[in-house]
């Protein structure tokens, strides 16, 4: 059954003609391989359960400094109490129970690349973990803006949990007449829907209180809308006129939470009543001992997800940097950590039987996004592993190509429906 469920994948992911290579599970006679997981979200779930169900002989220990992980997938609805939390909590119960995973609570620290183990702080102390192969899935953390920013004060609400909760007090603390701030951050970052999407639920939930003159300013670093461009400028323009006001081009040069202001090469904001600072971003600090590229994230060999140097270390989901082809870049997405952590775990089992990686290999992400308390719009990606290009159209190197892009005409309610079949079916996939 785990090598018919192995190729029902393989299969979806364009890998068909590679079944006849599919490698040998590990024997139950030798003795366990193991491998340690960092990172309990949708890459490092998957990544560890399909690693379990593939691999048949070997250890797995997924380390998570959180009992549980909290979805920032479906989060911007908790802002507006469409969903409480409990929606967007998910539990390790199962990979425990019916995978044989075992999960230590606590925060990956050390990595000793050549002596192959990882330390992990935990309540009781700190753990020295021996490992086989390790994977990192340690998500983002923030380049703080210039300033004094307290994301006590100011929240980013872009890892999900109490900094949710925080936004959402905030949010349903406003009035008529006030005003909601969010930047977004410098490309790439996670989720590149989210924050238009964030704007898109705020906006309707003012309009849905009545709040007269409140508004949505969305100061964004890019230069445009980063995804979704059609969908979410006929949300700015039409569905949500006059409530939502874009600025591109607005460098962050300072942030003061205290009062609530923001420095920017496009406008100046004093005193806002809510100000949602998103800022730029990097790895999760685990990989900052690793080779990191200009923009401060991990690349990635896409056919195994090891790191230049370091064969056996694995970085999948947001902190990973993965080759693509010019202005058609791999999105850091709950969706793409999910489909990377599959690539990344076939890739570790066929290491494991002594076999070279799968080279017919493909990715892809999707994403619905609301745009009002009843209707949404949608995204979706394919890539393949090959040739990658430059601007100019010629070869520059392997990678993930992308070879479709999908986006919703319009939004609806039946996306709006869609939105949580799709959620569901991946909280699924990578949890239960």
């Amino acid at each position: 059954m785990q090598n018919v469920n192995r190729r029902q994948f393989l299969k979806l992911a364009g890998a068909a003609s590679a079944l006849a290579a599919l490698p040998r599970a590990v024997g139950a006679a030798t003795t366990p391989a193991r491998v340690v997981v960092v990172g309990g979200g949708f890459g490092g779930a998957t990544a560890a359960k399909y690693i379990r169900m593939w691999g048949g002989n070997v250890q797995v220990t997924l380390v998570d400094s959180n009992p549980s992980h909290i979805s920032c997938i479906l989060s911007n609805l908790v802002l507006t109490g469409a969903l409480p939390m409990s929606k967007i909590t998910l539990s390790f119960g199962s990979l425990k129970s019916k995978f044989g995973i075992s999960v230590l609570q606590g925060r990956a620290v050390a990595i000793d690349g050549g002596g192959n183990t990882l330390t992990v702080s935990t309540a009781g102390g700190n753990q020295v973990l021996p490992y086989d192969h390790l994977v990192l899935s340690p998500g983002i953390d923030f380049v703080a803006p210039e300033g004094a920013w307290n994301p006590n004060l100011t929240p980013h609400a872009w890892q999900a949990g109490p900094q949710t909760t925080l936004l959402q007090s905030q949010l349903a603390s406003m009035r008529n007449g006030e005003i909601f701030v969010m930047t977004v951050p410098k490309s790439p970052y996670r989720c590149p829907p989210g924050p238009y999407e964030r704007a898109c639920v705020v906006a309707d939930y003012l309009k849905t209180k009545r709040y007269t003159n409140a508004k949505v300013i969305v100061l964004d670093a890019n230069a445009s809308i980063q995804a979704e461009p059609v969908g979410f400028g006929n949300a700015f323009n039409s569905t949500h006129a006059g409530m939502i006001e874009y600025v591109p081009n607005a460098t962050v040069l300072s942030v003061d939470s205290a009062s609530r202001s923001i420095v920017t090469t496009a406008q100046i904001i004093s005193n806002a009543r809510v100000l949602n600072i998103i800022p730029n971003q990097k790895a999760g600090a685990i990989a900052a001992a690793l080779p990191l590229n200009a923009q401060g994230f991990v690349a990635v060999n896409p056919l195994t997800y090891a790191v230049a140097g370091y064969p056996n270390i694995h970085v999948i989901g947001d902190a990973c940097a993965v080759p693509a082809s010019d202005n058609k870049a791999v999105p850091k997405s709950g969706h793409m950590a999910n489909s990377e952590a599959k690539v990344c775990a076939d890739a570790i089992v066929r290491a494991l039987a002594g076999e070279a990686p799968d080279t017919n290999v493909a990715t892809n992400s999707a994403c619905y996004s609301p745009i009002t308390a009843k209707t949404a719009s949608w995204l979706s990606a394919n890539f393949n592993y090959g040739d990658i290009y430059d601007a100019a159209g010629n070869v520059k190197g392997k990678g993930m190509h992308r070879v479709d892009l999908g986006e919703a005409d319009r939004a609806n309610g039946d996306n709006y429906e869609d939105m949580f079949t799709w959620a569901k079916s991946l909280f699924s996939d990578s949890y239960a």
